[in-house]
């Protein structure tokens, strides 16, 4: 295979703030904006003729171009009262218009849309201070989206609203001190995307299978409802630095994921995002930040950075082992740190990303697997002046092969797909200067 593609954007983007009073301020941000894009695939196989492939891959080649054009408005207004407590309301508007093009080698329409998605909300919001030790603020937020589009002649619509509350509490055992506590009660919203819910029709380059479905959207896609609980922990170093711990919680509904069905109908197998059900997500973050030679006597001056994440999640609707949220490992890893040497204007520093290897069941048929995962980062900024730096960054260091892979397995039929795509390392030189 091979592809090219070319993306251009311009944005446009104001704000207006106005003191009403001495205790009103209001805020307007307003923009507009629009994008171009341009894609080609071409695939080289051992077959001529995809619709008579016979299991081989086809020649074949894929297209798609689309416009955006996109809106927004914002307003904010905040009201200080004299008991301590301060009123925040707002309002969001926002609105995408596209025209996409695209074709393929295995069907003779072009797969044309004009789609366009209208999102609006309000929002009240009460921040106060109750004692020395505790502050605390709630809202609610109501929230609706209105996508439609034409996709080959034929009109698609989806309409939604939700109400979303919220939460959150402060408490610093030491008013004196930046230690503190955080707690969240919150409900929040994810609406499906344009290209989700009017996606145009993509016939597979080659056999249509379970592993080489069709694509298209799903125009009848609910919003996914997550209700969930966070408590986090952050305490303060006094010769700086920081140490922090958060456990979470949630709760999905109408969880969204691409699934591949058969339709009986066309005798081909299509894959599209679905509702799936309910899920549950947990997990404990853990960060640090501090100074080496301050923890450990004699050791070098190297600020270090680091944070671990422990996750565990599970789709009800969907039997076990395994049978996790989407791009969710079980755990991921950072180490970073940089070390300013002494006698020189030059600063040394550099990341190691981890995350292992893991399956996900995404139906009770269809499996998923994703790679170990390990980015390795290293950069040395000579400082010319004050204002003037001479950055040396080399990303990806030992770049690893990102393999992912897919499978079906039903009663004796059983079919899988492995993708190994290698990864580039990444030389950068770059002159930085601070007006």
């Amino acid at each position: 295979t091979q592809s090219n593609s070319r993306f251009a954007m311009a944005r446009l983007n104001g704000q207006w703030a106005l003191r009403l009073s001495a205790d009103d301020r209001l805020e307007l941000r307003f923009g507009a904006g629009r994008s171009h894009y341009d894609y080609r695939m071409d695939q080289t196989g051992a077959a001529q003729d995809c619709l008579v492939a016979r299991g081989l891959l086809c020649n074949g080649f894929e297209t798609q171009n689309f416009v955006d054009n996109s809106s927004n408005l914002t307003g904010k207004w905040t009201r200080a009262l004299d008991n301590g407590h301060q009123i925040v309301s707002g309002l969001e508007f926002e609105q995408v218009r596209r025209n996409e093009e695209g074709n393929a080698a295995v069907q003779d329409e072009g797969g044309n849309l004009q789609a366009r998605t209208r999102r609006w909300a309000l929002y009240t919001q009460d921040e106060f201070k109750i004692n020395p030790q505790w502050s605390a603020y709630g809202g609610l937020r109501y929230e609706t989206l209105l996508t439609e589009g034409t996709v080959d002649g034929v009109l698609k619509r989806n309409d939604s609203a939700v109400w979303t509350p919220l939460m959150h509490a402060v408490f610093k055992p030491d008013p004196q001190k930046r230690d503190q506590v955080r707690m969240s009660l919150t409900r929040s919203y994810k609406t499906p995307t344009l290209y989700q819910l009017v996606a145009r029709y993509v016939p597979s380059l080659g056999e249509n299978s379970w592993t080489q479905a069709d694509r298209t959207g799903n125009p009848d896609l609910k919003p996914e409802l997550a209700t969930g609980v966070d408590i986090a922990f952050e305490r303060y170093l006094e010769q700086g630095g920081m140490l922090s711990a958060n456990v979470f919680r949630r709760n999905i509904s109408n969880l969204i994921r691409s699934t591949t069905s058969f339709n009986a109908t066309t005798g081909r197998y299509v894959s599209s995002p679905t509702n799936v059900g309910n899920a549950i997500t947990e997990g404990v973050e853990l960060e640090a930040k501090f100074r080496l030679d301050q923890s450990v006597a004699g050791a070098w001056p190297v600020d270090l950075r680091a944070n671990a994440s422990f996750f565990h999640s599970k789709v009800q609707d969907v039997l076990g082992p395994n049978n996790r949220l989407d791009q969710q490992p079980d755990m991921t890893a950072n180490l970073g740190g940089d070390y300013r040497m002494r006698g020189l204007p030059l600063t040394l520093g550099g990341n190691v990303n981890w995350n292992p290897a893991y399956d996900t069941r995404r139906t009770d048929q269809q499996w998923a697997y994703q790679g170990a995962k390990r980015v390795v980062d290293v950069y040395g900024l000579w400082r010319l002046s004050p204002s003037a730096g001479l950055r040396l960054t080399v990303s990806n260091l030992t770049p690893l092969n990102y393999v992912t892979g897919s499978s079906f397995v039903s009663g004796t039929q059983y079919e899988s797909a492995t993708t190994t795509a290698r990864n580039w390392q990444s030389v950068q030189l770059r002159l930085e200067l601070r007006i």
